[in-house]
């Protein structure tokens, strides 16, 4: 399965990372949701999540799609193993959207938790440092513009 460039997955340790750039929004959100269900699907296995916010520049979600998708979420993965999602945010924005995230999780088999330290979330999701440590971006990526 050939992933967007936001998103790395490593299978050997059961983590999807996403790394989104530039504006955050439904669009978005939907496109990783689909990456995560597709490798779901895929591998018939239970894995982590790590989303790095931290080069987002904007964000552009509400109340009722935050809502909607935590809904998609509880009902999509209810009966599976437990998984969890580490969100690393430092933007105020962000770090609300990602709480009520988590809140409204609460109870189901994804455990969300919100980190605006990085090793921390690295700590929680088990792994080392050195793989959630921020990527440095392309100057000219290929296909494409910098935001």
């Amino acid at each position: 399965m050939k992933l967007p460039p936001e998103i790395e997955f490593h299978p050997d340790i059961r983590l999807l990372v996403y790394r989104p750039h530039g504006l955050i929004n439904e669009a978005g959100i939907n496109e990783v949701i689909g990456v995560i269900e597709d490798l779901e699907a895929e591998t018939q296995e239970p894995f982590n999540r790590f989303s790095d916010t931290t080069d987002a520049h904007g964000v552009e979600l509400n109340f009722k799609y935050v809502i909607r998708v935590s809904l998609h979420l509880r009902l999509s993965h209810k009966g599976r193993a437990p998984v969890k999602s580490a969100i690393l945010a430092t933007d105020s924005t962000l770090v609300h959207y990602a709480r009520l995230l988590a809140l409204l999780t609460q109870g189901s088999s994804i455990k969300v938790q919100v980190f605006q330290d990085r090793e921390k979330a690295a700590q929680w999701l088990g792994v080392s440092l050195e793989l959630l440590a921020a990527k440095p971006r392309v100057a000219n990526p290929p296909g494409g513009s910098m935001e």
